[in-house]
């Protein structure tokens, strides 16, 4: 199947790229084990953004490939390296496209050079773990995940950009006429339907420089879909004029200048908006004898309708200048009316802002729902697989409030809470916060055991306290209570597992060292007896 030259309506499938995971990492050098976070966040995924090129003037490059993609985000990586950003893709469009859903929604027209449009923003990548350490939680072991590209259908529409449209039946002399006035050269024959797109010319009378629009052919019937018209009607509702172009040398049967205007007049009426735009009737072929004598008839009964009429011929080119000043004429009066449009604009869609953050109602199987932006986005960047990730996504839906509008709403501890309703939508058993008293008995995502000392610490702030009162004589010395101190005993100083085994051995070193000093001592005495001829029982000294 041949593919056409020009197209003016396509369908495309765009999707962003999506943003890359965020890294949990712990920074490790020589002597400094556990140096802190230091995961780097994901880059964010690349947008599809229509731009619109001047010089295009048709849509046939996204009737053969009609699905695009942006490149996803690199993942971060440990030493504070954040991943790298995807990569836009601009895709260039034909002054005055029209980007709409396939339901009709327009989303944006975009008109002037520059313009442009985001049709799939990119994913936002996932924070790391250095980003997410803060006071309370000072070595996060997880990291946010990135979210995924918007992935959309749209319906590019092209809608010509002429100041003035040419308007008639085929082979009416439309495009020999645009040829007669500018330098445009589009196909022209002597059978119907020659021309099978929009030609555009650029026509310049006096000081106005103007753009003029050949319409392929209308037919009796083309708003409803007969013959070609009705796939170009769009395209004179742009137009500031419409040129009746009407042939006064057909010879086909049922056929008269009158009869033609008000049959394409019906067909832009039933096409609708086009009410408010002047109208201008050139009579055209002129020199052919016959022709001249039907235009001088009819000319009468069409001024009487308030219509400038002209008598032209494209071959001759008697009455084409008349004919241009009369549309520069039109043209400059509807340039005055019209406020100059910002052609670097950017036409954007808008962002609600403010208002309600999150909705909940109750589902009719019992389950509460909740919905919103931010309640969304935060399960997507949750991995799931991690349960410090998830009790961060607790705390985070408990700041916002959640918890609370269920609880007003009526939820029990034990009902079924989803958020969001799409894929990503995720199902958990609401648990609410437990309290007793003053004392919290659960939280989601935290542990206070963590935030408390240690017994261990505690013993050593408690020890800390003494000696500093004691060095500053706020109370009395107390006995030496060390290892080596005679007074010591294990029951006068709370010892901690590990500082009791330590005592334990320095005791035992203690007694080694006073048995060898006994056993000495024993030694020198038995040397002075004998130095002194006194009688040593060897046997009762073996047998100590």
């Amino acid at each position: 199947m041949a593919i056409p030259s020009f197209v003016d309506r396509v369908t495309v499938h765009v999707t962003g790229g999506n943003g890359g995971n965020g890294c949990a990492s712990v920074h490790r050098e020589k002597f400094k084990p556990l140096g802190g976070p230091d995961g780097g966040n994901g880059g964010d995924g690349g947008s599809i953004i229509l731009r619109v090129d001047p010089d295009l003037t048709t849509l046939v490059d996204y009737h053969r490939s009609s699905h695009r993609s942006a490149t996803n985000g690199a993942q971060g990586k440990g030493d504070h390296q954040a991943g790298s950003k995807g990569g836009d893709v601009v895709l260039p469009v034909p002054d005055g496209t029209v980007i709409s859903t396939p339901e009709g929604e327009v989303l944006a027209d975009l008109v002037g050079p520059g313009a442009e449009f985001v049709a799939a923003a990119g994913g936002k990548g996932g924070l790391g773990n250095a980003a997410l350490a803060s006071s309370a939680r000072k070595a996060p072991g997880f990291a946010l995940l990135g979210e995924d590209g918007e992935e959309r259908t749209i319906v590019l529409e092209l809608k010509v950009v002429a100041d003035v449209g040419l308007v008639g039946f085929p082979s009416a002399g439309k495009s020999s006429l645009v040829a007669s006035i500018s330098r445009a050269r589009p196909k022209i024959a002597d059978y119907p339907f020659t021309t099978l797109i929009p030609n555009l010319g650029v026509v310049v009378a006096g000081e106005t420089t103007f753009t003029v629009a050949d319409v392929p052919g209308l037919i009796e019937g083309a708003s409803e879909g007969r013959g070609l018209g009705h796939d170009f009607l769009r395209h004179v509702e742009r137009c500031a004029a419409l040129i009746h172009v009407i042939d006064c040398a057909t010879y086909e049967p049922g056929r008269d200048p009158l009869s033609d205007l008000d049959t394409i007049e019906a067909e832009l009426t039933a096409h609708g908006g086009l009410e408010d735009r002047p109208r201008l009737v050139a009579l055209n072929k002129v020199d052919v004898p016959d022709a001249r004598e039907i235009a001088e008839m009819v000319t009468a009964e069409l001024e009487e309708r308030g219509m400038k009429v002209f008598s032209i011929s494209t071959a001759s080119h008697e009455g084409l200048d008349a004919l241009k000043f009369a549309m520069a004429e039109i043209v400059n009066k509807r340039r005055a009316e019209t406020a100059k449009p910002d052609t670097t604009r950017i036409i954007i869609r808008p962002q609600a802002t403010g208002g309600v953050e999150f909705k909940v109602k109750k589902m009719p199987d019992g389950t509460w729902l909740v919905q919103g932006d931010k309640p969304e986005r935060w399960v997507r960047q949750t991995d799931f697989t991690n349960a410090e990730a998830t009790g961060y996504l607790a705390d985070r839906l408990n700041r916002l409030g959640v918890e609370k509008e269920l609880l007003e709403r009526g939820a029990m501890a034990g009902d079924a809470v989803m958020i969001g309703d799409g894929p990503n939508a995720v199902v958990f058993d609401f648990a609410p916060d437990v309290q007793a008293g003053a004392e919290l008995l659960s939280r989601r995502g935290e542990d206070h055991r963590l935030e408390e000392d240690r017994p261990a610490a505690q013993r050593k702030k408690a020890k800390d306290e003494m000696y500093h009162a004691r060095r500053s004589g706020e109370i009395e010395p107390s006995p030496d209570l060390s290892e080596y101190g005679a007074g010591w005993t294990e029951d006068e100083v709370d010892l901690s597992p590990a500082e009791a085994k330590a005592a334990q051995k320095a005791a035992e070193r203690l007694a080694r060292k006073q048995a060898r000093e006994l056993e000495a001592e024993q030694e020198l005495q038995a040397e002075l007896a004998y130095a002194a001829g006194q009688d040593i029982d060897i046997e009762a000294e073996d047998r100590k």
